[in-house]
């Protein structure tokens, strides 16, 4: 009989470890080929591991909880195949997503490590002083041979003040030259005293899940970390209302699947960011970093109630054609849990919907690192004064608002507000003859 050994799967360029959550199989079941193994989280996803082999789980060789490096085995397989006892090494080919918020890290797109070391590094996973340091720190501070003395002069941002990959990364070049850098105490948002809650005997406590602690978290460190300004106007979208109107029968007759308004809007956005290529950023210190993709972000609700935000990434190549059946394709493999870690990660500028929910207008936070967030609300016939060369008159027009939040740090209000009138300008000159 052979053993094969379980092993943590690359699940994307910047995730380099990842958390065992829970085992599905205990030692000594069976275990079916790709069938799920155990469920893992990183900072990006929630995957379940499959079985790269049928036979029996013989060895569990991390337990819930532990943090694990990618290309590290974590179980072992015993097959029925006859042959010597050697122990073989398989990579899961594939991981299927369950539930995820939208790049929760801000530090994951921070600094660049060429090659990630899978040893274990030799500083202690919690040093004397009861600091923890994650795989990926340890690692970092072996390669590039930084003392646990200098590791605990790090000021970690991370959570509890844990040093982040982010952190590390930023002190090597000022340790290179001799630098020793203060960095002044930041006020966790665990140190903040919350006012008392008073729960009566009618009262139901419901424990956060994983996803909405995060989604938590990334929404407190986007408000401390960007002063947001948030801009509105309102535009007229009647032709775009009726150009949709025409053509849905035969597209979706055509298509097999439904054209929504969001590619139109989505394709307004991405040649807004075209003319105005400066919100299409992200802060990294005094750096402004440009981005010169345009990797465009959906929120997409889930069934559960919380949020995962897929990227179409490089979006200024498709056209209206190719980002309907893009969008369509990712929110409903969102839906059903089957988006790919890579699919989640490294957007550079957020769109969210908040009209489907009847919304008229919202003030959304924005998806750190990223400088800026538009959304779409609800669209709404009003009587609207339309100046004709005969005088005005008042008709009834398809309305609508969109708000742009920004980092105030990098995006003023001129840019800003331009960049959004630009956007309601593309959408209300939407050529409702266009064929698709």
């Amino acid at each position: 009989m052979s053993q094969v050994e379980l092993i943590m799967p690359k699940m994307g360029e910047s995730v380099f470890e990842a958390t065992i959550i829970k085992w599905l199989k205990n030692e000594g079941d069976k275990i079916s080929l790709d069938e799920p193994v155990l469920e893992i989280a990183t900072d990006k996803v929630d995957s379940e591991i499959p079985s790269t082999t049928e036979g029996t789980l013989v060895k569990k060789l991390f337990k819930e909880g532990d943090v694990v490096q990618v290309g590290k085995p974590i179980a072992l397989i015993s097959t029925s195949t006859e042959a010597h006892s050697d122990t073989v090494k398989i990579t899961p080919h594939t991981t299927n997503v369950k539930q995820q918020t939208t790049n929760v890290s801000a530090s994951s797109n921070g600094g660049h490590v060429s090659t990630p070391v899978l040893e274990v590094a030799s500083v202690e996973k919690t040093s004397s002083s009861g600091k923890f340091y994650s795989p990926l720190v340890r690692n970092i501070a072996k390669t590039e041979g930084v003392s646990i003395a200098e590791l605990e002069s790090i000021s970690g941002t991370g959570k509890d003040g844990r040093v982040t990959k982010q952190d590390i990364i930023s002190f090597l070049p000022n340790r290179k030259k001799g630098i020793v850098v203060e960095k002044k105490p930041t006020v966790s948002v665990h140190e903040i005293s919350a006012p008392p809650v008073i729960v009566s005997g009618n009262d139901e406590i419901i424990e956060m899940d994983r996803m909405r602690k995060l989604i938590a978290d990334h929404m407190v460190m986007s408000k401390r970390t960007s002063p947001h300004v948030t801009s509105y106007v309102e535009a007229d979208v009647t032709n775009l209302v009726k150009w949709r109107d025409k053509i849905k029968n035969e597209f979706e007759k055509r298509e097999k699947e439904k054209i929504t308004l969001t590619p139109i809007f989505a394709e307004a956005i991405i040649k807004a960011i075209k003319d105005f290529p400066m919100v299409n950023v992200s802060v990294d210190g005094t750096k402004i970093i440009l981005h010169r993709n345009i990797n465009l972000g959906l929120a997409t609700a889930l069934p559960t109630g919380n949020l995962i935000v897929p990227v179409i990434k490089n979006a200024d190549r498709f056209n209206l054609f190719g980002l309907t059946k893009t969008i369509n394709d990712l929110a409903t493999r969102a839906r059903a849990n089957k988006l790919v870690p890579d699919e989640v990660q490294g957007g550079t500028f957020t769109f969210t919907n908040v009209g489907v929910f009847g919304s008229v207008m919202g003030s959304p936070i924005i998806n750190q690192p990223q400088a800026a967030i538009l959304a779409t609300g609800v669209i709404k016939k009003k009587p609207v004064v339309m100046e004709t060369e005969l005088g005005d008159s008042i008709v009834i027009r398809s309305m609508m608002f969109l708000s742009l939040s920004y980092d105030h740090r990098v995006v003023d209000g001129m840019l800003g507000g331009s960049f959004l009138r630009r956007v309601a300008d593309y959408l209300e000159k939407f050529d409702s003859t266009r064929a698709i």
